[in-house]
């Protein structure tokens, strides 16, 4: 039978958790610079960003169940674990207060740190619960959006659920179907026999190196760098793009726009480049590019605007379709 874990921290967990916290340090700081328009990465909707945001969600969640076991697994320390939940709690409110100040209707109204709070809520019976119950209970929560979601959790007050379609957007939206399977997840995996034994083989890595160290040390104070990191990163674009250093996003969204009607109307993407990049150049020379963007839908503006890209199309495309 192997042997109870003692209540000592495990190196290789403060390292795991310090690789999911750099992670989304890294997360959070591609966001802010596409915020920005530093950068075109599709950071909110990509497919690739969406797998990796899941993925370090999935990672924090994952953990706070392997906690949950590695804290109460030899009988629950209720103390230690309001004393927790009180602190996480705290910190998801302060993460929703200074969301709605900086993004107002997109604040973070359920997010990370909301559902690692109620998950382990959900999550602590199982600890002292035979560990098939935790698997089963975890493939109950994953599978529950795809067989108990309803009109009936629409909109905001139920949002927590991941039953409805809430009415509001989120910058952070992580709710309890499917993301709490992946703390039931932590506390199964943790509770299955011969991981004790394992755990105890891998406490002697002390991960010594000074990127050990620090990765270690990201993993102790992992809910400090979680509140602190975005607040400091977001701050900082935000200081470089005030200086006048971002990309205008606006330019270049029309650049975008007009590359594409461009290529559909037979030009070749290089040439098309070259040609909405002088459009909007002499837009801007002429003092056309102001009044456009105040009245879009002018008819004499707009016709001052295919007149500049007609100007600047090649000889030999003169006949170039107009933009709009």
């Amino acid at each position: 039978m192997a042997r109870p874990l003692t209540m000592s921290r495990i190196p290789v967990i403060d390292a795991l958790r310090g690789f999911a916290i750099l992670a989304m340090i890294a997360y959070h700081l591609s966001w802010d610079l596409s915020w920005f328009g530093f950068v075109g990465w599709p950071v909110s909707d990509g497919p690739g960003w969406r797998i990796f945001s899941g993925a370090i969600a999935g990672s924090f969640l994952f953990l706070a169940g392997a906690s949950l076991v590695l804290a109460h697994g030899q009988g629950i320390r209720w103390k230690a674990f309001w004393k927790r939940e009180a602190v996480i709690v705290a910190a998801a409110l302060a993460v929703s207060a200074g969301t709605y100040f900086t993004f107002s209707g997109i604040f973070v109204r359920f997010g990370i740190l909301h559902s690692i709070a109620a998950g382990s809520l959900i999550a602590l019976p199982f600890v002292r619960l035979p560990v098939l119950f935790a698997y089963a209970a975890a493939v109950v929560v994953y599978t529950m959006p795809h067989w108990a979601s309803s009109p009936v959790f629409d909109g905001d007050l139920f949002l927590w659920t991941g039953l409805g379609t809430p009415a509001s957007g989120s910058v952070d939206y992580v709710p309890l179907a499917p993301w709490a399977a992946a703390v039931l997840l932590g506390v199964a995996v943790f509770k299955t026999p011969g991981m004790p034994a394992l755990l105890e083989a891998v406490r002697p890595l002390r991960l010594a190196s000074w990127p050990g160290r620090l990765i270690r040390f990201c993993g102790r104070r992992s809910l400090a760098i979680y509140l602190v990191h975005q607040p400091v990163l977001y701050g900082l674009v935000w200081l470089v793009a005030a200086a006048g250093f971002a990309p205008d996003r606006i330019a270049l969204g029309f650049q975008e726009s007009c590359v594409e009607r461009c290529v559909l109307a037979g030009g070749s993407e290089a040439q098309c480049k070259t040609i909405c990049a002088c459009t909007l150049t002499t837009l801007k020379e002429d003092g056309l590019w102001e009044p456009l963007l105040t009245n879009p839908e002018d008819p004499e503006l707009l016709q001052d605007m295919n007149n500049h890209y007609n100007a600047c199309t090649f000889p030999a495309d003169s006949t170039q379709t107009p933009i709009r």
